[in-house]
């Protein structure tokens, strides 16, 4: 059986707990936690040239290139995915290279020139990394595709360049096209259904045709 004493300090604590609570339910609202005011967002205008044709956007600063593209262009082809930068589903080609766009904002590229999906090919007339990914299977959900594509286009580019990778054997020679150069370059762009050898082998056709 628990001493009284302690039971008695128990019931004091309890009191003086509950009063506690009650003296705060009554202060005014002044004493009261106040809610974070509302901050008014900056805006400003926006222009760069969007899949060939000039758009200009009157946006919040904060608003990213992905969102930009998606919720006020209406380009919903670039996917938003983990919203990261990790998964590469946002990946669009900016003035000649690949970015995650969910992590760069619009007003970061002023006077750009920003390639979606939408802007590489249609679909009486694809452009011949998106037919290699039809002939290979190189999708299966689809949702990072377009990502995918927008990637392999600018790696391959990166290739012919000469830029070399982490794999890199031999930093003074030409860039040897391997499959172990494509999936280096490439392993920001993640597919969860596991169609990567599809995807490898759809660069390397495009790449082969490319000479």
């Amino acid at each position: 059986m628990s001493d009284p004493g302690e039971l008695n300090v128990n019931r004091r604590e309890v009191m003086v707990g509950a009063g506690a609570c009650a003296a705060l339910a009554a202060a005014p609202p002044s004493v009261r936690a106040q809610p974070a005011p509302v901050v008014t967002p900056v805006m400003t205008q926006v222009s760069f040239n969007v899949n060939g044709q000039v758009r200009t956007l009157e946006l919040d600063t904060r608003t990213t290139l992905l969102d930009a593209l998606r919720e006020h262009l209406h380009l919903t082809g670039t996917k938003k995915g983990c919203d990261h930068g990790q998964c590469g589903a946002c990946t669009v080609i900016v003035d000649g290279r690949r970015i995650n766009s969910c992590l760069t904002l619009a007003v970061m590229h002023q006077g750009g020139a920003v390639t979606s999906i939408e802007g590489l090919g249609t679909p009486d007339n694809l452009h011949p990394m998106q037919a290699a990914f039809v002939k290979h299977d190189g999708y299966q959900c689809g949702y990072c595709t377009p990502g995918q594509i927008c990637s392999g286009v600018a790696v391959l580019d990166e290739i012919k360049a000469g830029i070399p990778s982490h794999v890199t054997a031999d930093l003074t020679a030409p860039v040897q096209l391997s499959e172990s150069e494509i999936r280096e370059r490439m392993s920001g762009n993640i597919c969860r259904c596991g169609a990567y050898s599809n995807i490898v082998e759809a660069m390397t056709e495009v790449a082969e045709r490319q000479g």
